[in-house]
């Protein structure tokens, strides 16, 4: 289960508590506030987000309008950990890049696990406005692409400025999956060869063939130990419990032993480069 859905699950579980507490059956509910009577379980199980109006009708109906500030504030905890890419990337794709920017700018270690692509920070312009023009194309968010390749470009700054509190993992698919055409998959290969090569962004390539001591499930970044952002296919989890951060960190502390780092990560990286410039 999500943290997500746990936070969700919850606050499901302090309503039944405030119907069960007032003797209402959940049909009784469900009629005095004029629902259908799945609405009353689904919320309860978890298999639904309550509205505001929702809660601040479910404790006036059990007589609980004193509780009403409690649930309201849960919703906004539980909120706080989901974020669909259409709402993240209303304001544009330069903001969200901003945002990334000065968020990065106040962290200290970052640790960055990706299975399927490069990351933004070591991504080349041609690769990253392909990869920002897939999201809008997907999630029908604002296409000022050009706005956020820029935005995107000034984050790659993070990796002289955060030598040591920096590591990057890469699992080696993510050097063959093509996110672009050949020239442009090539070109950033290249990149990232000579990102390795210089040391910058501290990279290690996680083998396919590594026996893994974790499954790398997807990526994910953790910001100063106690802040992870996962990227899902429709939303945006950020995770501050420690609860729900120390998989996470366990989980990265693995793919780091399993890395392989240096001429070793290099060849890697060149292997996939030949091999794409061969097709």
């Amino acid at each position: 289960m999500t943290d997500y859905q746990t936070a969700r699950v919850s606050l499901g579980v302090r309503l039944r508590e405030l119907r069960e507490g007032a003797g209402l059956s959940g049909r009784e509910l469900a009629s005095r506030a004029g629902w259908h009577p799945s609405k009353v379980s689904r919320l309860e199980r978890g298999n639904q987000t309550a509205a505001v109006a929702d809660l601040r009708r479910w404790a006036w109906l059990c007589g609980r309008q004193d509780a009403t500030e409690g649930l309201i504030a849960q919703l906004g905890a539980l909120e706080t950990h989901y974020t669909g890419w259409r709402r993240s990337l209303a304001a544009g794709n330069r903001a969200r890049q901003q945002n990334a920017l000065e968020m990065e700018s106040r962290t200290g270690t970052l640790g960055i696990f990706e299975s399927v692509c490069v990351p933004g920070i070591l991504q080349t312009p041609d690769y990253a406005r392909m990869m920002l023009r897939k999201a809008a194309e997907l999630y029908g968010t604002p296409t000022d692409i050009e706005d956020g390749v820029r935005k995107r470009m000034e984050r790659r700054s993070i990796l002289d400025v955060r030598r040591q509190g920096l590591r990057i993992l890469l699992w080696e698919p993510a050097l063959y999956t093509r996110q672009a055409g050949r020239r442009v998959q090539t070109e950033q290969l290249d990149h990232l060869a000579e990102c390795v090569r210089t040391g910058r962004g501290r990279i290690g390539i996680v083998p396919l063939g590594a026996a893994l001591s974790a499954s790398p499930v997807h990526g994910f970044w953790i910001y100063d130990d106690e802040r992870v952002i996962v990227e899902t296919i429709g939303a945006e989890l950020d995770l501050t419990d420690d609860d729900a951060v120390e998989p996470y960190r366990r989980v990265f502390g693995s793919m780091d032993r399993d890395a392989v780092n240096g001429k070793a990560a290099l060849d890697l990286v060149l292997r996939a480069r030949d091999r794409l410039k061969g097709e």
